[in-house]
């Protein structure tokens, strides 16, 4: 991939071509964000993402990128509904405490 610190947009064949050049070794990530003016996380959010998007492809039956989405987004909505049951359990909690004290 060539030097292209104005890239204004990066595409998905872009991200592909990056991730691609620091896999083989040819650059890093810290490199590559200095070069691009990016931050090293997002980088490495994108090299994360090949490799999930990697090993998915290359699984006897693998799962339709929607289909990975759609299950980080149920296992969200999993937690937040504990964190928010823990949260009311907590006020709850609490506000006994207080009438005991009281």
């Amino acid at each position: 991939m060539q030097h292209e610190p104005e890239v204004k947009r990066w595409t998905a064949k872009r991200k592909a071509e990056l991730v691609k050049e620091i896999i083989k070794g040819k650059t890093t990530v810290k490199e590559a964000a200095r070069n691009y003016d990016l931050t090293p996380a997002e980088v490495e959010r994108w090299v994360d993402d090949a490799m999930m998007g990697m090993e998915n492809a290359l699984k006897a039956n693998p799962k339709d990128v929607r289909e990975q989405y759609e299950k980080k987004i149920d296992d969200l909505h999993a937690a937040y509904g504990e964190a928010m049951l823990e949260v009311k359990f907590l006020k709850k909690l609490q506000r006994h405490l207080d009438q005991d004290d009281g």
